[in-house]
């Protein structure tokens, strides 16, 4: 069975947002990915996949498609067997325990995946997004995440409004903030990541109080940022680490 035009031109028009919410769909490639989001909780649409992909779903729900064919569908510079369509699940509920990211105005989709991750290894379950930061089932977000995008629950709200309303204390990372290695951190708390280019906007900057920051070894101190992925790296160890003693 081939490839019909019409699917072509969904599968192809899920790479922008606006069709990724009307069909409520969203792409997912290769052999990892594609096999953590079956066995998660993420509903298959369908499976366009080569003789050599093997897998236990229904042939129903299974395409077959030439070697040339999955390439014209792919997004990766070497497609692996198999391309997935998943139905986009409604939002989990908000939590107000543990230690929760919040991201203000992300716009790489190489950082968004990698942080998703980074929630997935520290046990972080929740991830909340300001409403302009990239689109988490973009399908560079859903190739970095590396199946993580399973485990963690990722909301997108007004962050202004969601900070307003936090229970929990709540810290944002800035250069000239407390030394993160010195200081107290909770066991619950909001940690607020920023924008690649600019930070964390002064509107939620006038929001919080409690700032942290990563000090700089290097003996030039002429490095300006980490990357906000590597810094919410270094920042969620210390949080975690925190809460042993």
């Amino acid at each position: 069975m081939s490839i019909s035009k019409n699917q072509l031109k969904i599968i192809t028009s899920l790479s922008q947002k606006k069709y990724r919410q009307k069909h409520h769909l969203f792409v997912a490639e290769g052999i990892k990915v594609v096999n953590e989001l079956l066995n998660s909780s993420f509903k298959l649409e369908i499976l366009y996949a080569t003789d050599n992909f093997i897998t236990n779903i229904s042939s129903d729900k299974i395409v077959r498609i030439s070697e040339k064919e999955l390439q014209k569908i792919s997004n990766l510079k070497t497609p692996n067997q198999v391309v997935g369509l998943f139905k986009i699940p409604d939002e989990k509920v908000l939590q107000q325990s543990g230690i929760i990211i919040a991201l203000d105005t992300v716009n790489d989709p190489g950082n968004l995946g990698t942080i998703i991750r980074l929630c997935d290894w520290f046990g972080v379950q929740q991830l909340i997004c300001s409403k302009d930061t990239v689109d988490c089932y973009n399908q560079k977000v859903v190739q970095a995440s590396m199946g993580s995008l399973t485990r963690v629950a990722i909301r997108y709200v007004d962050l202004e409004t969601y900070l307003q309303e936090a229970v929990l204390p709540v810290f944002i990372a800035d250069m000239e903030g407390a030394n993160v290695y010195t200081a107290a951190l909770p066991k619950d708390a909001i940690l607020i990541m920023g924008n690649e280019a600019n930070g964390i906007s002064e509107n939620i900057k006038s929001l919080v109080k409690n700032r942290i920051s990563i000090p700089r070894f290097g003996e030039t101190q002429e490095t300006e940022s980490l990357n906000v992925a590597t810094a919410t790296a270094i920042l969620l160890s210390e949080f975690k680490r925190s809460s042993y003693f």
